[in-house]
């Protein structure tokens, strides 16, 4: 019996987002006993060295079985301020395993206990993150040989179907551990560096409604909309009726279930069904992060939905995760965590629109947003990691905090963006003139932010700030 101890992975952000950084627990490896291994060759540690130079020289250390530490050329740095992060292989065929496949390898490593990390998981994945940004070319072929070894499947009506619950059906209780109460699923917005993950869903679900410019008695469609809270929200709050769609059926449950707690079923319509049979009409088209398990393969019939169901004057919005430049997902995500997932460019999303002549009036990325988000997600997650180990069991546990601590990095270094996404009918001309109606709510006591002086200069927060 050999343990294996590896330790939490969420950092620090300034001082609001935080998991203790001791160890957590072990993962127990049954195997007969070998002889000790020989240590590397030449040829292995050179190759070890050539990858960690090809994807930009990040600031780890890879230690061998025997110790042995193998560095980016150049490093470390002895004139740098940033302590590189060590990462120990357990053995030679974890080593070749992740050189003829790193990017699928490494997690899987990781989540196997083949691999340990010697500090911060969340530190080590943004170094390799923001490394691969000076490395596109090298980072962009592995990314695609990874695609080629292991490809997902496709978003059929029977695919999708598959790939949700693989992903949500997995028990609302493990969601519920580190998600906000109103189990929201997806990026937060935050208008202070000090809000909660609560104050920030909820922020994010009004910051949508003012886009939408919502009025009492319009008629909502929504596709895609997990446990239900965002069509709660609009419907408590704006007063407009939802049609929301949804094919969790863990997730359709528990929405119906909240709707009826809050007094809202004849208001909110939950119903379990694909995107793609969606009827009746709306004045609001609405998804939020839905848009990711379409697959461009149907985009344009995703536009001929929302033509099929928005009124002559409607308007949309769609919230995604997305790239700058069409590429793949991570392959590892695919087949571990999101299967058939797939983060669009703008380009792409244009499919939706052009088809049907939907004018599109806004685009805003708000990724450090998603970044933040993730960084409160880990942290709930760690908080709760004893009792997801005993939901499930460790590899669950570490392959879970690799998928949250590598998209922290994804979204904090550029490598994923999450564009939301406002449209119209061409024809629709009462458009508001200014954007102010989405942020005087800032001006605190007073909706027109002047006191009935000159405007004040607004100086917005940024995320440099933080």
């Amino acid at each position: 019996m050999k343990s294996i101890s590896f330790q939490s992975t969420s950092r620090g952000s300034s001082g609001q987002v935080s998991a203790s950084s001791t160890e957590v627990g072990t993962v127990a490896l049954d195997s007969p006993a070998r002889l000790p291994q020989r240590g590397a060759s030449r040829l292995e540690k050179w190759l070890l060295r050539r990858l960690l130079d090809a994807i930009g020289r990040p600031a780890v250390a890879a230690v061998l079985w025997t110790g042995e530490e193998i560095f980016p050329t150049g490093q470390p740095d002895p004139t740098s301020t940033v302590e590189p992060i060590r990462f120990r292989l357990s053995d030679r065929a974890t080593l070749w395993r992740i050189l003829f496949d790193p990017f699928f390898q490494f997690p899987d490593a990781y989540c196997d206990g083949r691999l340990q990390v010697e500090g911060d998981l969340e530190t080590l994945m943004g170094h390799v993150a923001q490394s691969a940004a000076r490395a596109p070319q090298a980072t962009a072929l592995l990314t695609y040989v990874a695609k080629l070894l292991h490809w997902g499947g496709r978003n059929t009506l029977s695919g999708s179907q598959k790939h949700i619950q693989h992903h949500y059906d997995i028990g609302n209780d493990f969601y519920r551990l580190w998600l906000c109460e109103n189990l929201l699923y997806t990026c937060a917005y935050f208008e202070e560096l000090t809000a909660s993950l609560e104050q920030a869903q909820c922020a994010k679900m009004d910051h949508v409604c003012r886009k939408l410019e919502l009025r009492p008695g319009e008629t909502v469609i929504e596709a895609g909309c997990g446990w239900g809270g965002f069509a709660i929200h609009m419907a408590k709050h704006y007063g407009v009726r939802v049609r929301a769609y949804n094919i969790s059926r863990e997730q359709v449950a528990e929405a119906r279930r909240r709707a009826q707690t809050e007094g809202l079923s004849d208001r909110v319509e939950f119903v379990l069904d694909d995107w793609r049979n969606i009827t009746g009409s709306c004045d609001v088209f609405v998804s939020i992060g839905m848009l990711e398990h379409v697959g461009t393969p149907n985009y344009r019939c995703l536009g001929d939905v929302i033509d099929r169901c928005l009124s002559a004057n409607g308007r949309g919005l769609i919230h995604t995760i997305g790239r700058n430049r069409r590429q793949p997902l991570d392959a590892w995500i695919e087949r571990r965590i999101f299967p058939g997932a797939y983060p669009p460019s703008l380009g792409q999303m244009s499919a939706i629109f052009e088809r049907r002549e939907f004018s599109v009036l806004d685009v805003e990325n708000i990724r450090l947003h998603y970044a933040e988000t993730l960084r409160h997600w880990l942290a709930r997650y760690e908080q709760s990691i004893e009792t997801v180990r005993g939901m499930y069991d460790e590899r669950f546990v570490r392959m879970w905090r690799m998928y949250l601590a590598g998209s922290v990095a994804a979204f904090e270094f550029g490598s994923l963006q999450l564009f939301q996404v406002l449209f119209a009918r061409p024809m629709r001309n009462n458009l508001p003139l200014t954007r102010s109606h989405e942020y005087a709510h800032l001006f605190e006591g007073d909706p027109s932010g002047t006191n009935g002086q000159e405007r004040p200069p607004f100086e917005p927060v940024t995320w440099g700030q933080r």
